[in-house]
Parts: structure tokens; sequence; C-alpha cells
């Protein structure tokens, strides 16, 4: 499936990568419709269309929420210190600064997801019709 061209502002991933510029351990990787910095193989910033995905700490989800231009990446409560910061929130350079130093400053408590461990022959993957099926949530 083809990239929407207009997912992640190209002004913004230029500001970002100039952010990050001269670290080693930047990779970035395409997820949840966003272009994601990973940060010592883990989720640390992203960008979806005009919007900076940032990941804090957890335990200041409410604090974080109270301040301009941010909105939780999950609604539903599911995904804990990552937050989308509209272009209000991050316009001025103290701002900027500010997101992007409070997530690089998490970073190294954040918890790396771990690897997906791959079928091997003893461990054959199921195939989809023998596993149960997926609850579905309603609202």
């Amino acid at each position: 499936m083809a990239r929407d061209p207009d997912a992640f502002s190209a002004g913004l991933v230029q500001a970002l990568r100039q952010a990050l510029d001269g670290r080693a351990d930047v990779q970035e990787r395409e997820m949840f419709g966003c272009l994601c910095f990973m940060v010592d193989a883990k989720i640390c910033l992203g960008i979806k269309r005009d919007e900076l995905l940032v990941r804090l700490p957890p335990e200041r989800h409410a604090e974080f929420l109270e301040m301009p231009g941010v909105r939780e990446l999950s609604p539903r409560g599911g995904m804990l210190g990552f937050f989308f910061i509209d272009p209000d929130g991050y316009a001025r350079r103290a701002q900027w600064e500010y997101w992007i130093d409070q997530a690089l400053a998490f970073n190294p408590q954040a918890r790396a997801t771990p690897p997906r461990k791959a079928a091997t022959a003893s461990t054959p993957r199921k195939p989809a019709s023998a596993r149960p099926p997926r609850r579905v949530l309603e609202d």
C-alpha cells in the first residue's frame, strides 16, 4: 500500500531530523500512521501530518494533558505517556525545545518493546483458522 504523501509535514520532518542530528542511536520507522523516530530502539518522537508525537513519563499523563495544544494518542487510555502536540503547541522555539527535551529526557527510562520471536520449525505458528477470534471493542 502506498504511503499518503501528506501523512508527514516535510518541514516538520526536516526540523525533527535536525533536532536529533548527531545522535547515533536514531532510527526512523513508520508506525501508527506516523513517522516515528526511535531513540535507542524505543519510540521517542514522531510526526503525523503537522502534529508532533512525543513519548513522555506516563505518571505525568494528566499534567501534560492540561497543557495547550496537547491531546493523547489513545483517548481510551491504552497508550499512557504518548501525546500529539498540535502546531500551536510547538510553534515557538522554546515550546519546540521543551517537547524535544522532555521526550529525550524520558527515553532512557522508557520501556522498549521486546522484539517478536520468529516462528521456528520446532514452534510453528498456528494458522489463522486455528486461532481464537479477536475480540472487537464497541463504542
